[in-house]
């Protein structure tokens, strides 16, 4: 344990490297409370696409906990673990698409390799949603929403981890890599067909 932070050296080397990152500035990211309970250690981040002066975003959004744990817990195939959420709503023709799972799931994958990020152990779900107003809601009109959940066991480059999460919720919401300064018109929260 370091004296200072009553962190292990190794969680305390991961949390800078993570805390140092520069990610796209149009993906606002700040710590938040880590849940207790889950390991001896650790971080927990929320990450925002585009968000408004109140905070709220339009287009994405997801939550990042990285879990250390040097005595391994059962199914993790390493001391550190991160568990991840991502959510963006859709246009409804494209949540109705019969691969949009898979997709996402790749786009979680994809975003590991392209940022260096080997692991181990991966799991989760990818959950689509349609939704249609009714009674006073009707005007709303259909909708629908694309979230991830994800878990998996980094085996080196936590950072590239956290990198490859922000790319996640970015792609979720409509915005690929190099797509900072694209406008996007209609926030698809709010316009539903």
């Amino acid at each position: 344990m370091t004296e200072d932070s009553g962190l292990s050296a190794e969680f305390s080397r991961a949390r800078e490297l993570v805390m140092a990152l520069t990610l796209r500035e149009d993906f606002a990211v700040r710590e938040i409370p880590a849940p207790s309970g889950l390991a001896p250690e650790a971080l927990a981040l929320a990450g925002d696409v585009r968000p408004e002066d109140d905070g709220e975003s339009l287009y994405g959004t997801g939550r990042l906990v990285l879990l250390y744990d040097p005595d391994v817990p059962d199914g993790w195939d390493s001391p550190w673990r991160i568990v991840c959420f991502a959510q963006a709503p859709l246009e409804t023709e494209i949540g109705v698409d019969p691969l949009l799972a898979e997709v996402a799931w790749s786009w979680l994958t994809d975003a590991l390799a392209s940022h260096h990020a080997p692991y181990r152990a991966a799991s989760g779900t990818a959950t689509k949603t349609l939704s249609r107003g009714f009674g006073t809601l009707a005007e709303e009109g259909d909708g629908a929403q694309i979230e991830l959940r994800a878990s998996w066991s980094p085996t080196e480059n936590i950072a590239g981890h956290v990198a490859a999460w922000a790319e996640l919720v970015c792609m979720l919401a409509g915005l690929p890599p190099g797509s900072e300064r694209i406008a996007v018109f209609g926030a698809r929260k709010v316009e539903r067909d």
